[in-house]
């Protein structure tokens, strides 16, 4: 479709359609999304033919990249210091082992089970290693668990588990070099420098209807990424850690952090959302549906195996453990880019794509519904008061409408 209004107006009303699924099937929006892109694809496909909803549209991908900075930005920025401090073993310890376990228990499966090249098995492994902070923050945020001690830390733990996940796949398929050191010291020195600065220019130059932060966080976030990607590394990294830096700053401005939920979850994540479930190729799937259940379950059951001990390590009970182990089974971003990355550097073949693509979407979607549905610990939920929601919106299922 060449007419870019005409495919805004499709890819918004998916979007639309989306949120109204949710709403009804009371089921996260970012996984009603999914299912939606992966849905409507096969469908435009079948009926019109050519590259069904464009997904590789540059602008297409530039605002379905931006959603997932922006929004990997605000998790970031969700993350309590105090919090951090006091339970970093804590997210350290799950956040390694919610890593280690499905990088190597995945790529056995890929090498031994499904008879994988080597280093298409090692891709397997990084792609299923990854917990999507993407999915962990939108369902957070819209039960409300984004205010509490429990929330904040599998946050920090997401942090952690993609953080092995980069490190995993710069060290076994793209190796360092004057790039990546150049990019790690001026990132350090971002970092150091950004909450000193922002304070004092967000109180000279904020506040009004030119929305000066806005503009600003964009800028700091734009600039890192290119950076990371100029390094062969991935641009959402450096947007979490300018979130976890900036949390004392920008995370305490709730009037902010809404101006930019409206942007990010009105405009941008239905982008990211409906552009990874069209990634799929259902075809592909079918011609292998054995391969999509076996890398699936590679992923779950060596996640649930490593994770749930950890967690109660630390002495969750009651619901709270098996939510917290399902919540860092989830897939999505790090896991698909890991997978683009096999496919566009040869490591892997399209068909081989498609099924780790749909295995990555599919750990987005089943742990997250599973959770919901009969592992939500509600004793944890926020008093609605304490977080100025009206009552019984915190309470509310994941997906269910917030107005």
């Amino acid at each position: 479709m060449d007419n870019t209004w005409f495919l805004a107006a499709l890819w918004t009303g998916l979007a639309l359609v989306a949120t109204l699924l949710a709403i009804w099937f009371r089921v996260s929006t970012a996984l009603s999304e999914i299912v939606v892109g992966t849905v409507a694809q096969l469908i435009v496909v079948v009926l019109i033919g050519g590259t069904g909803l464009g997904a590789q549209t540059p602008w297409i991908g530039f605002l379905a990249g931006t959603g997932a900075i922006v929004l990997t930005f605000l998790a970031g920025a969700e993350i309590d210091p105090a919090v951090f401090r006091v339970k970093w073993k804590e997210a350290t310890v799950v956040g390694l082992v919610s890593f280690i376990a499905p990088f190597l228990g995945s790529a056995a499966v890929a090498y031994y089970l499904l008879g994988w090249a080597p280093m298409a098995a090692w891709l397997a492994g990084v792609a299923l290693s990854t917990t999507s902070v993407a999915v962990v923050y939108a369902v957070m945020l819209e039960l409300g668990f984004n205010t509490t001690d429990y929330g904040k830390v599998i946050l920090a733990a997401c942090f952690i588990t993609d953080l092995g996940t980069v490190i995993a796949l710069g060290i076994i398929f793209a190796p360092f070099t004057v790039r990546t050191l150049v990019f790690v010291a001026l990132s350090l020195a971002i970092f150091v420098v950004l909450p000193f600065v922002t304070p004092g220019v967000f109180r000279r130059y904020g506040g009004r209807v030119s929305e000066f932060e806005t503009k600003f966080l964009l800028l700091a976030l734009f600039a890192m990424g290119g950076l990371a990607l100029w390094a062969d590394s991935e641009p959402v990294l450096p947007a979490y850690i300018i979130g976890m830096v900036l949390a004392g700053t920008v995370g305490k401005d709730h009037a902010l952090i809404r101006r930019l939920r409206t942007l990010t979850f009105g405009l941008l994540t239905p982008f990211y959302f409906l552009r990874a479930g069209s990634l799929v190729s259902v075809p592909a799937l079918v011609a292998a549906p054995g391969t999509l259940v076996v890398l699936f379950f590679a992923k779950m059951v060596s996640k649930l195996a490593g994770v749930f001990p950890s967690v109660r390590i630390f002495g969750h009970r009651e619901g709270a453990d098996v939510y917290y182990t399902l919540m860092m089974s989830t897939g999505l971003t790090f896991g698909t880019i890991s997978a683009l990355f096999g496919l566009s550097h040869g490591v892997i073949t399209p068909a081989q794509y498609s099924q780790l693509v749909a295995a990555v979407i599919g750990s987005a979607v089943i742990p997250t519904m599973i959770a919901n549905a009969w592992f939500m610990p509600r004793h944890l939920l926020p008093n609605p008061a304490e977080i100025g929601e009206p009552a019984g919106a915190a309470a509310r299922p994941s997906g269910a409408p917030t107005s």
